[in-house]
């Protein structure tokens, strides 16, 4: 008997031991949840996965780009916050940021003067991207389509306004030409060697301006958009969200978000949603929500164009 009461007492212990450990890693546990792998250790500033990101994308130069240069400014915030009153009712336990993610480095069909194929947005129309943000206490994503330039020439322009605690960094392989093809001829590509370059470059920002952990998305929507995505080195100065940025019908979709994303994890996974495009082909919709949610992993940035 004494052995036995010995016995229960030491289980009980255990138990003990174990939910204490579960309390203590229990952002960890969110983490695991919410994306596939975590650069250690989290830190209690990093947005993901205790938030979830709504964002708003495009080109105050484009209409056809993206929802940023669509509508005025007071009617895009104002459906951006009525898409994240959607998501706040989908999911009332994650709290919503907003987010303006503007492409600042924009794929051209011309080469420009320096035979690059890209053009560089002006620093006014970068600072009103970020006074959008300021509106309504969001994020900036700087959104980046390299052409047939590179990361190496192109973050470097960007530095002073990634030096900012809520300016995040996007990059876009589908139009970075490393075979030196014009963008749009060809859907291109990025290899871990240059999202581990974007990484580091980002997080020697955190390091050097004592910043939170920084944000870097990732958009694709084929496998190889991102070549390698097993030797992309995360640390704990940025978070990584694997975008599934292609549109189309529900079905088709999700088949992409299981293929790109959730088949070839890196740590955190996000989708965009397109008001247009995802209509076309007698199209049942935009994905909702409760939809979403349903998505393995959930997804934890979502992107409107």
């Amino acid at each position: 008997m004494k052995h036995l009461i010995c016995m229960l007492l030491q289980l009980r212990v255990f138990h003990l031991i174990i939910l204490f450990a579960f309390c203590l890693l229990n952002p960890l546990q969110q983490a695991l949840a919410a994306g596939v792998r975590q650069a250690e250790p989290m830190t209690a500033d990093a947005l993901l996965p205790q938030n979830r990101i709504i964002g708003y994308y495009g080109n105050f130069h484009s209409a056809r780009m993206g929802v940023l240069g669509e509508y005025p400014p007071d009617q895009m915030l104002r459906m951006l916050k009525d898409e994240m009153r959607k998501w706040s009712l989908a999911d009332p336990d994650t709290p919503t940021i907003p987010a303006i993610e503007y492409i600042a480095v924009v794929a051209q069909k011309d080469p420009g003067k320096d035979g690059r194929y890209r053009a560089r947005m002006s620093d006014s129309e970068i600072q009103k991207a970020i006074a959008l943000a300021e509106q309504v206490n969001g994020l900036v994503i700087l959104d980046v389509q390299v052409g047939l330039s590179d990361l190496e020439s192109e973050l470097p322009q960007l530095k002073r306004y990634l030096k900012m605690p809520n300016v995040m960094l996007a990059i876009d392989p589908e139009f970075s030409m490393p075979a030196g093809k014009k963008p749009g001829k060809v859907i291109g590509t990025v290899d871990a060697t240059d999202v581990n370059f974007a990484i580091r470059y980002l997080a020697q920002i955190v390091r050097e301006n004592n910043l939170p952990p920084k944000i870097l998305v990732v958009h694709r929507f084929t496998q190889r958009m991102v070549t390698n995505h097993d030797e992309i080195h995360l640390v704990p100065e940025v978070q990584v969200v694997m975008d599934m940025d292609g549109w189309g019908p529900q079905t088709l979709k999700k088949d992409s978000y299981r293929a790109y994303i959730a088949a070839e994890p890196v740590q955190y996974t996000g989708i965009k949603l397109f008001y247009k495009n995802d209509l076309k082909n007698n199209s049942a919709g935009l994905l909702t929500p409760e939809q979403i949610m349903k998505l393995d992993p959930v997804p934890m940035f979502i992107l409107f164009q």
